[in-house]
Protein backbone atom coordinates (compact mmCIF):
# COMPACT_ATOMS: atom_id res chain seq x y z
CA UNK A 1 0.00 0.00 0.00
CA UNK A 2 1.30 3.65 -0.20
CA UNK A 3 -0.44 6.61 0.25
CA UNK A 4 0.17 9.65 -1.80
CA UNK A 5 0.62 13.37 -1.02
CA UNK A 6 -3.16 14.67 -0.33
CA UNK A 7 -4.05 16.10 -3.81
CA UNK A 8 -1.64 14.19 -6.03
CA UNK A 9 -3.32 11.29 -7.92
CA UNK A 10 0.45 10.12 -8.81
CA UNK A 11 3.64 10.79 -9.03
CA UNK A 12 6.21 10.02 -12.43
CA UNK A 13 7.46 6.35 -13.06
CA UNK A 14 10.45 8.06 -14.76
CA UNK A 15 12.64 10.72 -13.02
CA UNK A 16 16.27 12.44 -13.66
CA UNK A 17 19.40 12.29 -11.32
CA UNK A 18 22.90 11.58 -11.33
CA UNK A 19 24.11 7.83 -11.12
CA UNK A 20 27.46 6.09 -10.18
CA UNK A 21 28.27 3.39 -12.89
CA UNK A 22 30.92 2.30 -10.95
CA UNK A 23 34.44 3.14 -9.34
CA UNK A 24 36.88 5.65 -11.30
CA UNK A 25 36.84 8.91 -12.58
CA UNK A 26 34.92 11.71 -13.05
CA UNK A 27 33.56 9.92 -16.23
CA UNK A 28 31.53 7.18 -13.64
CA UNK A 29 28.93 10.07 -13.33
CA UNK A 30 26.27 9.69 -15.71
CA UNK A 31 23.56 12.22 -16.06
CA UNK A 32 20.03 10.09 -16.72
CA UNK A 33 16.49 11.31 -17.36
CA UNK A 34 14.77 7.54 -17.39
CA UNK A 35 15.53 6.29 -13.63
CA UNK A 36 13.09 4.71 -12.37
CA UNK A 37 10.54 6.54 -9.41
CA UNK A 38 11.18 4.22 -6.23
CA UNK A 39 7.91 2.83 -4.84
CA UNK A 40 8.33 3.20 -0.89
CA UNK A 41 7.43 -0.43 1.15
CA UNK A 42 6.51 -1.08 4.43
CA UNK A 43 7.98 1.34 7.07
CA UNK A 44 9.45 3.53 4.20
CA UNK A 45 8.65 6.89 2.96
CA UNK A 46 8.95 8.74 -0.35
CA UNK A 47 10.84 12.07 -0.67
CA UNK A 48 10.69 14.39 -3.32
CA UNK A 49 14.64 15.78 -2.87
CA UNK A 50 14.94 19.49 -2.86
CA UNK A 51 18.34 19.62 -2.45
CA UNK A 52 21.64 18.11 -1.59
CA UNK A 53 25.70 19.06 -1.19
CA UNK A 54 28.85 17.59 -2.01
CA UNK A 55 30.80 15.33 0.18
CA UNK A 56 34.37 13.79 0.88
CA UNK A 57 32.68 10.35 1.06
CA UNK A 58 30.63 10.97 -2.34
CA UNK A 59 34.35 11.14 -4.00
CA UNK A 60 35.99 8.26 -1.97
CA UNK A 61 33.22 5.97 -3.26
CA UNK A 62 33.52 6.89 -6.61
CA UNK A 63 37.24 7.02 -6.59
CA UNK A 64 37.27 3.20 -4.48
CA UNK A 65 39.87 5.36 -2.36
CA UNK A 66 38.31 3.42 0.83
CA UNK A 67 39.98 0.42 -0.74
CA UNK A 68 42.81 -1.50 1.39
CA UNK A 69 45.06 -1.73 -1.25
CA UNK A 70 45.18 2.38 -2.04
CA UNK A 71 47.70 3.71 0.87
CA UNK A 72 47.83 7.42 -1.01
CA UNK A 73 45.94 10.68 0.57
CA UNK A 74 42.36 11.59 -1.21
CA UNK A 75 43.33 13.77 -3.81
CA UNK A 76 45.70 11.30 -5.35
CA UNK A 77 43.11 10.06 -7.98
CA UNK A 78 40.00 12.20 -7.18
CA UNK A 79 39.81 12.75 -10.97
CA UNK A 80 40.76 9.64 -12.70
CA UNK A 81 40.01 7.45 -9.97
CA UNK A 82 41.91 4.49 -8.35
CA UNK A 83 41.92 0.83 -9.25
CA UNK A 84 40.68 -1.50 -6.28
CA UNK A 85 41.22 -4.93 -6.31
CA UNK A 86 38.35 -5.81 -8.66
CA UNK A 87 36.30 -3.13 -6.68
CA UNK A 88 35.46 -5.77 -4.36
CA UNK A 89 36.43 -3.33 -1.03
CA UNK A 90 36.19 -0.09 -3.00
CA UNK A 91 33.54 1.02 -0.73
CA UNK A 92 34.04 2.22 2.84
CA UNK A 93 32.12 -0.62 4.18
CA UNK A 94 34.54 -3.08 2.19
CA UNK A 95 31.37 -4.57 0.92
CA UNK A 96 31.27 -4.47 -3.16
CA UNK A 97 28.12 -1.98 -4.09
CA UNK A 98 25.74 -2.44 -6.61
CA UNK A 99 25.79 -0.44 -9.90
CA UNK A 100 24.29 1.90 -11.01
CA UNK A 101 24.41 4.16 -7.51
CA UNK A 102 22.39 7.03 -7.26
CA UNK A 103 25.06 8.80 -4.45
CA UNK A 104 24.75 11.96 -2.55
CA UNK A 105 24.89 11.25 1.25
CA UNK A 106 23.10 14.49 2.45
CA UNK A 107 18.79 15.33 1.11
CA UNK A 108 16.82 17.74 2.29
CA UNK A 109 13.07 17.21 0.74
CA UNK A 110 9.52 17.02 1.56
CA UNK A 111 7.60 13.14 2.34
CA UNK A 112 5.17 12.84 -0.71
CA UNK A 113 4.03 9.11 -0.36
CA UNK A 114 4.49 6.98 2.52
CA UNK A 115 4.47 3.05 2.72
CA UNK A 116 2.34 0.32 4.83
CA UNK A 117 2.80 0.82 8.25
CA UNK A 118 4.27 4.95 8.35
CA UNK A 119 1.28 7.55 9.26
CA UNK A 120 -0.29 9.37 6.31
CA UNK A 121 -0.18 12.72 8.70
CA UNK A 122 3.89 12.47 7.45
CA UNK A 123 2.85 13.34 4.08
CA UNK A 124 4.36 17.14 3.80
CA UNK A 125 6.83 17.30 6.03
CA UNK A 126 9.68 18.82 5.48
CA UNK A 127 12.85 16.73 6.21
CA UNK A 128 16.50 15.83 6.68
CA UNK A 129 18.03 12.52 5.80
CA UNK A 130 20.08 10.84 8.50
CA UNK A 131 23.61 9.90 6.53
CA UNK A 132 25.12 7.07 8.95
CA UNK A 133 21.81 4.50 9.29
CA UNK A 134 21.95 1.61 11.64
CA UNK A 135 20.00 -1.83 10.02
CA UNK A 136 19.48 -4.33 11.92
CA UNK A 137 21.01 -8.01 10.97
CA UNK A 138 19.41 -10.23 13.88
CA UNK A 139 19.23 -10.33 17.07
CA UNK A 140 21.84 -7.47 18.48
CA UNK A 141 24.22 -7.45 15.57
CA UNK A 142 23.78 -4.16 13.23
CA UNK A 143 25.62 -2.74 10.44
CA UNK A 144 26.23 0.73 9.73
CA UNK A 145 24.87 2.34 6.21
CA UNK A 146 26.03 5.58 4.67
CA UNK A 147 22.91 7.24 2.33
CA UNK A 148 23.97 7.04 -0.88
CA UNK A 149 26.28 4.27 -0.68
CA UNK A 150 25.09 0.96 0.55
CA UNK A 151 21.30 2.88 -0.51
CA UNK A 152 20.48 5.02 -2.99
CA UNK A 153 21.09 8.35 -1.78
CA UNK A 154 20.09 12.42 -2.55
CA UNK A 155 21.43 12.87 -6.19
CA UNK A 156 18.31 12.38 -7.91
CA UNK A 157 14.97 13.76 -7.94
CA UNK A 158 13.33 11.41 -5.82
CA UNK A 159 14.31 9.18 -2.94
CA UNK A 160 13.39 6.52 -0.16
CA UNK A 161 14.03 5.94 2.96
CA UNK A 162 12.79 3.89 6.30
CA UNK A 163 10.88 6.28 7.92
CA UNK A 164 12.49 6.33 11.12
CA UNK A 165 15.64 8.07 9.04
CA UNK A 166 13.42 11.18 8.43
CA UNK A 167 14.14 13.41 10.52
CA UNK A 168 11.34 16.59 10.46
CA UNK A 169 13.04 19.80 10.88
CA UNK A 170 11.16 23.43 11.16
CA UNK A 171 13.73 25.67 9.81
CA UNK A 172 12.98 29.00 7.56
CA UNK A 173 16.28 27.82 6.03
CA UNK A 174 16.70 27.25 2.24
CA UNK A 175 16.52 23.30 0.96
CA UNK A 176 20.18 24.43 -0.21
CA UNK A 177 20.99 25.40 3.21
CA UNK A 178 19.74 22.32 4.88
CA UNK A 179 21.28 19.64 2.62
CA UNK A 180 24.42 20.66 4.00
CA UNK A 181 23.92 19.78 7.77
CA UNK A 182 23.48 15.81 7.37
CA UNK A 183 26.88 14.45 6.50
CA UNK A 184 29.60 16.99 8.00
CA UNK A 185 27.97 18.22 10.91
CA UNK A 186 26.41 15.01 12.01
CA UNK A 187 29.93 13.80 11.55
CA UNK A 188 31.46 16.44 13.56
CA UNK A 189 28.92 15.69 16.14
CA UNK A 190 29.82 12.42 16.02
CA UNK A 191 33.03 12.84 16.62
CA UNK A 192 33.04 15.53 19.58
CA UNK A 193 30.39 13.07 21.13
CA UNK A 194 32.78 10.65 21.28
CA UNK A 195 35.41 11.90 22.39
CA UNK A 196 33.30 13.64 24.87
CA UNK A 197 34.28 17.31 24.38
CA UNK A 198 33.66 19.82 26.90
CA UNK A 199 34.95 23.44 27.53
CA UNK A 200 38.51 22.41 26.85
CA UNK A 201 41.69 22.85 24.44
CA UNK A 202 40.59 21.66 21.01
CA UNK A 203 42.47 21.24 17.76
CA UNK A 204 40.59 20.69 14.17
CA UNK A 205 42.73 19.69 11.85
CA UNK A 206 41.02 20.21 7.77
CA UNK A 207 39.18 23.01 9.58
CA UNK A 208 37.88 24.84 6.34
CA UNK A 209 36.28 21.76 5.11
CA UNK A 210 32.92 20.46 5.51
CA UNK A 211 33.49 18.32 8.64
CA UNK A 212 36.29 20.82 9.93
CA UNK A 213 33.80 23.64 9.87
CA UNK A 214 30.88 21.89 11.51
CA UNK A 215 33.51 20.83 14.68
CA UNK A 216 34.68 24.53 15.29
CA UNK A 217 30.50 25.74 15.51
CA UNK A 218 30.23 22.71 17.49
CA UNK A 219 33.19 22.46 20.00
CA UNK A 220 32.21 26.01 20.30
CA UNK A 221 28.65 25.96 21.40
CA UNK A 222 30.17 23.06 23.92
CA UNK A 223 32.29 25.66 25.16
CA UNK A 224 35.31 24.60 23.89
CA UNK A 225 38.58 26.96 23.15
CA UNK A 226 38.81 25.93 19.02
CA UNK A 227 42.15 25.95 17.38
CA UNK A 228 41.82 25.19 13.54
CA UNK A 229 44.29 24.10 11.33
CA UNK A 230 43.93 26.12 8.04
CA UNK A 231 45.60 28.10 5.27
CA UNK A 232 46.62 31.81 6.44
CA UNK A 233 43.55 32.87 3.51
CA UNK A 234 40.77 31.22 4.98
CA UNK A 235 41.87 32.01 8.54
CA UNK A 236 39.52 34.81 9.02
CA UNK A 237 36.74 33.25 7.15
CA UNK A 238 37.10 30.65 10.17
CA UNK A 239 37.70 33.07 13.14
CA UNK A 240 34.23 34.42 11.93
CA UNK A 241 32.80 30.94 12.52
CA UNK A 242 34.09 31.01 16.00
CA UNK A 243 37.87 29.44 15.97
CA UNK A 244 39.78 31.36 19.11
CA UNK A 245 42.96 30.61 17.26
CA UNK A 246 44.23 29.21 14.33
CA UNK A 247 47.73 27.51 12.26
CA UNK A 248 48.86 27.49 9.54
CA UNK A 249 49.04 24.22 7.25
CA UNK A 250 52.33 23.58 7.40
CA UNK A 251 53.29 25.12 10.63
CA UNK A 252 54.48 23.30 13.65
CA UNK A 253 52.13 22.07 16.23
CA UNK A 254 52.76 23.34 19.48
CA UNK A 255 53.77 20.30 22.06
CA UNK A 256 51.29 19.09 25.00
CA UNK A 257 49.03 22.21 24.05
CA UNK A 258 45.81 20.38 23.57
CA UNK A 259 43.00 18.11 25.16
CA UNK A 260 41.35 16.84 22.69
CA UNK A 261 42.07 16.68 18.45
CA UNK A 262 40.07 16.34 16.37
CA UNK A 263 40.92 14.95 13.33
CA UNK A 264 40.22 14.82 9.34
CA UNK A 265 44.07 14.63 7.66
CA UNK A 266 46.22 12.02 9.48
CA UNK A 267 48.95 11.52 6.95
CA UNK A 268 52.75 11.84 7.31
CA UNK A 269 52.42 15.21 10.38
CA UNK A 270 50.22 12.48 12.12
CA UNK A 271 52.63 12.14 14.72
CA UNK A 272 52.63 16.03 15.41
CA UNK A 273 49.37 16.10 16.26
CA UNK A 274 49.90 13.04 18.76
CA UNK A 275 52.66 15.29 20.24
CA UNK A 276 50.52 18.26 20.74
CA UNK A 277 47.88 16.12 22.56
CA UNK A 278 48.24 16.82 27.11
CA UNK A 279 48.99 13.83 28.98
CA UNK A 280 45.95 11.59 29.43
CA UNK A 281 44.13 13.30 26.80
CA UNK A 282 42.17 12.53 23.58
CA UNK A 283 42.46 11.82 19.86
CA UNK A 284 39.90 11.39 17.43
CA UNK A 285 39.48 10.71 13.60
CA UNK A 286 37.03 10.21 11.11
CA UNK A 287 39.02 11.00 8.08
CA UNK A 288 42.15 10.88 6.17
CA UNK A 289 43.06 13.33 3.22
CA UNK A 290 46.18 13.46 3.53
CA UNK A 291 46.97 9.85 3.79
CA UNK A 292 45.59 6.70 5.59
CA UNK A 293 48.77 5.19 6.58
CA UNK A 294 50.52 6.28 9.30
CA UNK A 295 53.23 5.33 12.36
CA UNK A 296 52.51 4.79 15.59
CA UNK A 297 55.51 3.94 18.80
CA UNK A 298 53.48 2.03 21.75
CA UNK A 299 55.60 3.55 24.09
CA UNK A 300 54.18 7.07 23.41
CA UNK A 301 50.50 5.67 23.35
CA UNK A 302 50.81 3.59 26.51
CA UNK A 303 53.40 5.66 28.52
CA UNK A 304 51.74 9.15 28.14
CA UNK A 305 48.08 7.06 29.13
CA UNK A 306 46.70 8.42 25.52
CA UNK A 307 43.03 7.19 24.34
CA UNK A 308 42.81 6.85 20.32
CA UNK A 309 39.26 6.80 18.96
CA UNK A 310 37.90 5.76 15.58
CA UNK A 311 34.37 7.53 14.76
CA UNK A 312 31.70 6.56 12.38
CA UNK A 313 28.97 4.55 14.22
CA UNK A 314 26.25 7.18 15.23
CA UNK A 315 23.59 6.83 17.79
CA UNK A 316 20.29 7.71 16.22
CA UNK A 317 20.84 10.83 18.75
CA UNK A 318 23.21 12.18 17.05
CA UNK A 319 20.85 13.40 14.35
CA UNK A 320 18.10 14.28 16.58
CA UNK A 321 20.88 16.27 18.47
CA UNK A 322 21.76 18.04 15.22
CA UNK A 323 17.99 18.71 14.28
CA UNK A 324 17.68 20.01 17.46
CA UNK A 325 20.44 22.65 17.58
CA UNK A 326 19.47 23.71 13.69
CA UNK A 327 15.75 24.81 15.15
CA UNK A 328 17.28 26.46 17.91
CA UNK A 329 19.51 28.52 15.46
CA UNK A 330 22.87 27.25 17.54
CA UNK A 331 24.53 26.54 14.14
CA UNK A 332 25.04 28.14 10.66
CA UNK A 333 25.19 26.84 7.31
CA UNK A 334 28.24 27.84 5.35
CA UNK A 335 27.74 27.62 1.79
CA UNK A 336 30.13 28.57 -0.49
CA UNK A 337 28.41 27.99 -4.57
CA UNK A 338 25.59 25.88 -5.15
CA UNK A 339 25.40 24.08 -8.56
CA UNK A 340 22.17 22.40 -10.33
CA UNK A 341 22.14 18.12 -10.28
CA UNK A 342 22.92 17.96 -13.77
CA UNK A 343 26.32 20.43 -12.97
CA UNK A 344 27.51 17.65 -10.15
CA UNK A 345 30.32 17.17 -12.33
CA UNK A 346 31.35 20.79 -12.52
CA UNK A 347 30.84 20.91 -8.44
CA UNK A 348 32.51 18.01 -8.11
CA UNK A 349 35.62 19.76 -9.77
CA UNK A 350 35.12 23.00 -7.45
CA UNK A 351 35.00 20.80 -4.60
CA UNK A 352 38.58 19.24 -5.17
CA UNK A 353 40.21 22.68 -5.73
CA UNK A 354 39.61 22.94 -2.30
CA UNK A 355 39.26 27.21 -2.53
CA UNK A 356 36.48 27.26 -0.43
CA UNK A 357 35.48 27.47 3.15
CA UNK A 358 32.47 25.06 4.33
CA UNK A 359 30.27 22.85 1.88
CA UNK A 360 28.89 23.28 -2.04
CA UNK A 361 25.21 23.06 -2.11
CA UNK A 362 23.17 20.97 -4.93
CA UNK A 363 20.19 22.27 -6.38
CA UNK A 364 17.89 18.97 -6.94
CA UNK A 365 14.12 19.81 -6.93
Amino acid sequence: MIILHEGEMTFPDEMCGMVLTGHGGLDRLAWRDDLAVPRPGPGEVLIRVGAASVNNTDVNTRTGWYSKTVRGDTASAAVGGHEPGNGVDGSWSGKPLSFPRIQGADCCGEIVAVGEGVPEARIGERVLVRTMQTRKTGGDDFEVWTFGSECDGGFAEYTKIGSQDAIAVNSKLSDVELATFPCAFSTAEGMIQRAGVGAERVLITGASGGVGSAAIQLAKRRGAHVTAVTSASKAPELKALGADETLVRDEAYPERRFDVVLDLVGGARWGDLIEALVDRCRYVTSGAIAGPIVELDLRTLYLRDLTLLGSTYQPDTIFTDLVGYIEAGEIRPVVSATYPLKDLRKAQEAFLEKGFVGKIGIEVG
